[in-house]
């Protein structure tokens, strides 16, 4: 039997690797159609390859899915992160988790998982064919047969892991699918305030996001306020709480061009109220310092601080004693209420992944083979799955390539 992996990426390696076990007779081979395989592994968490999460739980690691969470949840049960974790430490790789409960590859090198996929597919007798672009897929008289320029091959099964890639859409419509539009999922935003931008590099640790634009659909409505880390860039904002706000409303965002209003929390662990007394304290306490010198409390960036003072016409040689009841409710504004319009998105350099893709129902959710064309199994990204930053996308990839590398040996209708 020959079975072929079209695309050499992390769902791909991890069913070659898992079929070569399963079925130790059957000839694999891996087409992957750039220079190098594992390309998205290379550059995920910033080049230290963000593994897989340590949440360990199937329900509650599904919630961590915008999309297709609902059959991860049954899929988890079979393979999860701990799983991943037993499969490296027996490659001899050392993993660490950190405190926000990524895991990592001790060395912070994505080489290093890199070497182990590749040092276990060679292993595996697994030939690789890297610059081998499968332009077509053909399935005939229980084959396939598989077309790249200049040359083609026939095979027993397929299993198409080609990621967000356009090429593998069209093969898997050209096979029988339906798709699911792809539309962007992890993003950042662009905000055009020149005098934000200028503080590019300040971060805030619990910042609350309110996406005050257009009517949300029903599954997005209730994620349109998301908490956590902000990173100013210079094109707008970024960080966990970016990522994950763009990931839960993707959809909506695309619907309206990324264009709408933002309401941002700057210290989302103050109450409006708490922090409103706590001002009023400092005009007594405190009230000879200047507003400029003496920030409300250090979670706040000092250059932050005196944008926020600008935002609300508010000198900073002005003694806090001096600050007007009129002064207060506008820093209160800037500081917990302020709305941005936002203009577009950017490209987070870190993670490049869609929503959208072949539809759940059109695959065996206990072997993840086509129930459209015998013998053609799928996994990763070419679902319609994604997840929040933080491992969960490579842990999607690693389970569902486990899943289809257990089945696609068997025999079928």
């Amino acid at each position: 039997m020959h079975i072929a992996v079209v695309g050499g990426g992390a769902a791909g390696f991890w069913g070659a690797i898992h079929a070569a076990r399963r079925f130790p007779t059957a000839r694999l081979t891996i087409w992957e159609a750039l220079p190098q395989p594992l390309t998205k592994v290379r550059i995920s968490g910033g080049g230290r390859c963000n593994v897989t999460h340590h949440c360990f739980d199937p329900l509650v690691l599904s919630q961590h899915y915008p999309r297709g969470g609902a059959a991860l949840r049954g899929l988890f049960t079979r393979f999860q992160p701990q799983d991943v974790l037993d499969w490296f430490a027996q490659a001899g790789v050392a993993l660490k988790t950190e405190s926000d409960g990524r895991i990592f590859p001790g060395s912070d090198d994505s080489q290093t998982i890199v070497g182990a996929l590749v040092t276990a597919a060679q292993r595996a007798n697994i030939d690789l064919q890297t610059q081998h672009k499968i332009q077509t897929i053909q399935r005939h008289e229980g084959r396939f047969q598989l077309q790249w320029a200049g040359g083609g091959i026939a095979c027993d099964r397929v299993l198409l892991a080609t990621g967000s890639s356009p090429q593998g859409y069209a093969i898997a419509q050209s096979l029988g699918h339906q798709l699911i539009p792809p539309v962007p999922a992890l993003f950042t935003l662009h905000i055009p305030d020149p005098a934000l931008r200028q503080l590019a590099g300040v971060t805030l640790p619990h910042v609350r996001l309110k996406w005050l634009g257009q009517e949300l659909c029903s599954p997005e409505q209730k994620h349109r306020e998301q908490v956590g880390a902000l990173l100013i860039t210079h094109w707008g904002i970024s960080g966990p709480v970016v990522l994950r706000l763009s990931s839960w409303l993707a959809r909506s965002l695309h619907q309206c061009q990324y264009q709408g209003r933002l309401q941002v929390n700057w210290l989302a662990n103050w109450g409006r109220q708490k922090l409103y007394e706590h001002c009023q304290t400092l005009r007594s306490q405190v009230a000879r310092k200047s507003l400029g010198n003496y920030r409300p409390t250090l979670e706040l960036p000092q250059r932050l601080w005196h944008y926020l003072l600008r935002a609300a016409h508010i000198p900073p040689e002005r003694r806090w004693g001096e600050l007007s009841r009129r002064d207060l409710e506008q820093l209160l504004l800037q500081l917990t209420a302020k709305v941005y319009p936002v203009a577009g998105k950017g490209i987070y350099k870190e993670e490049f992944v869609t929503c959208g893709g072949v539809p759940w129902g059109e695959v065996d959710s206990r072997t993840l083979q086509s129930r459209v064309c015998p013998g053609l199994y799928l996994a990763g990204e070419i679902l319609d799955m994604d997840g929040l930053t933080g491992g969960f996308n490579l842990q999607a990839a690693w389970t569902t390539g486990w899943v289809a590398g257990q089945a696609i040996g068997l025999t079928h209708d």
